[in-house]
């Protein structure tokens, strides 16, 4: 049976939405019908949302169809119901497997804008050699780079090297599977950041083009790119004079209203005290409860001993000594601190140090390998109490490496805010490109990748994930576009520059899927330890420690979520066995996704229902609340650049350097021209922006938009409806906790709430709502 829409005469083309009417005449003894093949005979493609016959069944389609003369292929589409292979009607098993083939299609040519084709590549595209030597990048993926794999493309090599891609280019814009793109209102969204980015961008040439890349002279300058606090607003226009002339107030008020549509929005998280650096106590806060809480680690041996191979970057020993910090710890020893634990550390010295003598190569790049040492106060916050400073192995007779502590004069002051900043600008890099871009971005694309290539849409696993896919490959491909590129955002604005991608191979080798759920983590960390009496199975040794106390309501609710759902679909291990889209799926996601660390005895094994539980509660939370708490406080977090700068562009001062008079005559000063320019500021400032950002259409935890896929399930219906009363239950608890005093890592006087994994939000920058997806 065949019905032939005409859209000439029959549609309204030009509609955002269009319902249309067909009679079929089909015989009784047919059946419920399970799978529609369509045609698109139009020169356009258009978007196919549902096919319903009335009464009957329901086609959700959700998909773009391509013209017949691109892709004379019919398109499949199969009603809403779960099936496993085994369970699959005869009628339908050869469209499943057809509509499989397709989408994995045969790994050749240049892949189009209307191809909906998943298959995997190494990258390669992120360099353009043909341009000069300083544009080319190393390949990533293989035996000497180690990395996941991305979405292939298939555009041809470049001249230079044929081994590398050429970069996306109008005649070959960069790939993603059609229905994997962006829809319009999220890509107007990020149009629309983009845009508001380069109007606040032009601001400071407004202001004084001159000052573009030179240092900033004042705190004022910086102070001077954000709109006026709301408050002092409102106090100003209380106190303004009733007897002002009317046309110097309309005047004073277009001025100041043109000046504000060029400035940012204040971040309304990050509290900063009159000197304008970044307090001590609020440092150890925003360990746990700011834009990076993923890297802090309970210190187990002191001195700190480095892994790296001493013959090339020198002795493994650090130069904390115990006299260092002995007068920060309450009256204990260093050992008896440990063993109370009572030491946490964030550790950076081996992830820079390989890479120190290419980033200080730069004039206006320079940067330590750095470990901070914390003492975890009787109040449950911590206190930074020493700072090493390493720099690579140069003349046998000068030191490298340097520890700073908490001040006692003028002079210490300002070095220890030297110090600290230079610590916040890895922890800058660390979390872009290793916490964030790494762990949640790039690690997660094979296994979306693999899921659209062998797990049928009517499989149960698939439309459990689907919303946990949703947009992830767009924004991968344009990071590999934009961010992470040659000379792009990532190169441009933070202290890693052309290494910024290798030391994300660099970590990526010691990068476990196993450890990536949230309890594991908090246990490799040293953050907990098991303890089966606590509501989690966890005993957390900071208990203060807001990202792993909300983190494990949304890991404890996915859990049971899973477990229902898994349990409902899968009643014993013989089931997963005898499954091989499910086994396929997995498999291929670790051979050839993460084909260069396949072997490694750690990955999951998928033999059980509760491997399987395992593996999908772990894909849920990276892509939907770990994901959450690295991104959408980005601007919030990091957009005062003197509270966390992104690089900086001069080292600490001592007594044998140069520059050391100059420090002593104007600290301040030296301090400001560390940080980047303001041109740079603003350029930053305007990326936080937009990554901070939720579009209107974003769907968040806990929110299904499919549920009538099950309507013949009421177990499964039942188990999400349970979650989604578990996320409003998750969010009145930490609405409770961050209103408790006695928590003081998130309530008390200046103390921003920690609200990144409130479950739900509204559109823009909010500084809450976690999103099924990567996004963005």
């Amino acid at each position: 049976m065949e019905a032939i829409l005409d859209w000439s005469r029959d549609l309204n083309i030009n509609a955002d939405k269009v319902s249309h009417e067909v009679q079929f005449l089909v015989d009784s003894k047919l059946g419920v019908p399970g799978a529609i093949l369509v045609r698109n005979k139009n020169q356009k493609e258009f978007y196919l949302e549902s096919i319903t016959i009335e009464g009957l069944v329901h086609f959700k389609c959700h998909s773009w169809i391509q013209p017949e003369k691109l892709h004379p292929e019919k398109r499949i589409f199969f009603s809403d119901k779960a099936y496993l292979p085994s369970e699959t009607p005869i009628g339908l098993k050869e469209l499943r497997k057809r509509e499989l083939r397709q989408l994995r299609g045969n790994g050749e040519g240049v892949r189009v804008l209307s191809d909906r084709v998943y298959d995997y590549d190494v990258y390669n595209d992120l360099g353009h050699p043909d341009k000069g030597p300083e544009f080319a990048r190393p390949i990533l993926g293989g035996q000497h780079r180690p990395y996941p794999r991305r979405c292939r493309t298939g555009r041809p090599s470049t001249k230079s090297d044929p081994k590398a891609e050429v970069p996306a280019n109008e005649s070959m814009p960069m790939y993603v599977p059609r229905d994997e793109a962006f829809g319009d209102v999220k890509r107007q969204t990020v149009d629309a950041g983009s845009w508001k980015g380069m109007v606040n961008n032009i601001f400071p040439y407004l202001k004084d083009y001159s000052t573009a890349g030179e240092a900033i002279n004042s705190f004022s300058e910086i102070n001077e790119l954000y709109k006026k606090n709301p408050s002092n607003a409102s106090h100003q226009k209380k106190s303004r004079k009733t007897t002002d002339f009317p046309i110097k107030l309309i005047n004073k008020m277009i001025k100041d209203s043109t000046s504000d549509a060029f400035k940012f929005d204040p971040p309304n998280i990050v509290s900063r005290d009159a000197s304008c650096c970044l307090r001590d106590d609020e440092f150890g806060r925003l360990t746990l409860a700011g834009m990076n809480p993923l890297s802090i680690e309970r210190l187990k041996v002191f001195p700190p001993v480095s892994k790296l191979d001493p013959s090339i970057y020198g002795p493994q020993e650090s130069a904390l000594k115990e006299e260092d910090i002995i007068c920060h710890l309450d009256g204990m020893s260093v050992q008896k601190a440990i063993e109370e634990n009572k030491l946490y550390i964030l550790d950076y010295h081996d992830a820079y140090l390989p890479f120190l003598n290419s980033i200080n190569a730069h004039p206006d790049r320079k940067a330590y390998a750095t470990r901070i040492i914390f003492f975890l106060t009787q109040m449950g916050t911590l206190k930074p109490i020493a700072i090493e400073l390493s720099l690579p192995p140069m003349n046998p007779f000068v030191p490298t490496k340097q520890v700073i502590t908490p001040p006692v004069d003028a002079t210490t002051f300002w070095q220890w805010q030297l110090a600290k900043a230079h610590v916040c600008s890895n922890d800058s890099g660390a979390h872009e490109l290793i916490q964030h871009w790494l762990r949640t971005h790039a690690c997660m694309e094979p296994f979306i990748i693999a899921a659209h290539r062998h797990l049928s849409v009517m499989h149960p696993i698939h439309k459990l994930l689907h919303p946990h896919m949703r947009y992830t490959m767009d924004i991968n491909a344009r990071a590999r576009e934009l961010l992470i590129s040659t000379r792009g955002i990532i190169e441009s604005l933070f202290s890693t520059k052309e290494c910024s991608m290798e030391i994300t191979s660099f970590a990526y080798k010691n990068w476990r899927f196993d450890m990536e759920s949230l309890p594991n983590d908090l246990i490799r960390r040293g953050i907990a330890v098991p303890d089966p009496t606590e509501p989690h199975g966890l005993k957390l040794l900071i208990e203060d420690y807001p990202y792993a106390n909300d983190g494990l309501l949304i890991w404890s609710a996915i859990e049971k979520l899973v477990r229902d759902y898994v349990k409902y679909y899968y009643p014993d291990a013989s089931s997963i066995r005898s499954d091989p889209e499910l086994n396929e799926w997995y498999y291929e996601s670790i051979h050839v996704g993460h084909a260069d660390i396949r072997h490694e005895s750690w990955w999951p094994r998928l033999s059980t229902p509760e491997d399987l539980v395992s593996i999908l509660t772990t894909l849920i939370w990276i892509a939907s609340a770990e994901h959450a708490a690295l991104n959408f406080g980005q601007y919030n977090y990091g957009g005062y650049v003197p509270v966390r700068p992104s690089y900086m562009r001069r080292l600490v001062p001592n007594e044998h350097d140069p520059e050391y008079a100059n420090f002593l005559a104007d600290p301040e000063g030296y301090f400001l021209s560390s940080l980047p320019s303001l041109r740079e500021i603003t350029f930053l400032m305007s990326v936080l922006d937009i990554l901070s950002t939720h579009s209107p259409d974003e769907e968040y935890l806990g929110d299904r938009k499919d549920l009538s896929t099950w309507t013949g399930d009421p177990e499964i219906i039942e188990a999400f409806y349970r979650f989604s009363m578990d996320m409003r239950m998750v969010e009145k608890e930490i609405q409770k906790r961050n209103a408790n005093p006695k928590l003081r890592n998130r309530c008390g006087a200046g103390v921003s709430p920690y609200d990144l994994l409130l479950p739900s939000s509204g559109p823009g920058v909010t500084g809450k709502g976690v999103p099924n997806s990567i996004s963005i």
